[in-house]
């Protein structure tokens, strides 16, 4: 089977969404965290749909904050504690089984900063399990970011915790890079399956 990864180019978003739609949920890693900020700034401003975002380590709401990243009428933030979580997810769960919607959860990384070991895998459990099985209705997307790497056995797992990731038959896991031209998200699920590349240029 061909393990060369099929390229695209796809500065407004229009094929990495579709990607998403049919992959829900979609974790995305990365190993710089201002390229995370950078690929999500594109991405929700890519959007003529509404974009939630759960911000769990607080970093884009400080660009938000400060003027680094501009404002969206189509954004709204979500900044996740420990005490309103539940119920932040409820009013999210209702918001997109009305309409589509894309939901942005970051991260990975600052759900377990944030919660004990056996509370964070609860929350990351079931926030995700919830607003990919209601997302289906209205054809939102849902996209998951972390700082990640791999380890000496190849496999991808969290940085610097080594945690491994959550995974199903119907998620997509992809890797964010910089190159000199622009951002590059490869798919990295399963290496007998044929990769995709996106290239965003800057």
């Amino acid at each position: 089977m061909d393990k060369n990864p099929k390229q695209f180019l796809d500065d407004d978003f229009t094929q990495i969404k579709n990607e998403f739609l049919d992959k829900n949920p979609n974790i995305i890693l990365c190993s710089k965290p201002f390229l995370k900020s950078k690929f999500l700034d594109r991405l929700v401003n890519s959007n003529n749909f509404p974009v939630i975002f759960l911000d769990f380590d607080l970093m884009y709401s400080g660009y938000f904050v400060s003027g680094m990243i501009k404002k969206n009428d189509n954004l709204r933030i979500f900044q996740i504690s420990r005490t309103h979580w539940e119920k932040d997810l409820k009013e999210v769960a209702k918001q997109i089984s009305r309409e589509k919607i894309l939901v942005i959860l970051d991260s990975l990384n600052g759900v377990y900063n944030m919660f004990d070991e056996l509370e964070s895998a609860r929350v990351i459990n079931t926030t995700i399990m919830l607003l990919s099985s209601v997302a289906k209705y209205t054809n939102s997307l849902i996209v998951v970011m972390g700082i990640g790497t791999k380890n000496d056995n190849g496999e991808w797992i969290l940085s610097p915790s080594g945690r491994h990731l959550m995974d199903s038959k119907k998620s997509g896991i992809y890797y964010l890079s910089l190159t000199e031209t622009g951002i590059i998200l490869k798919s990295i699920k399963n290496s007998h399956e044929n990769q995709r590349l996106f290239e965003i240029k800057k």
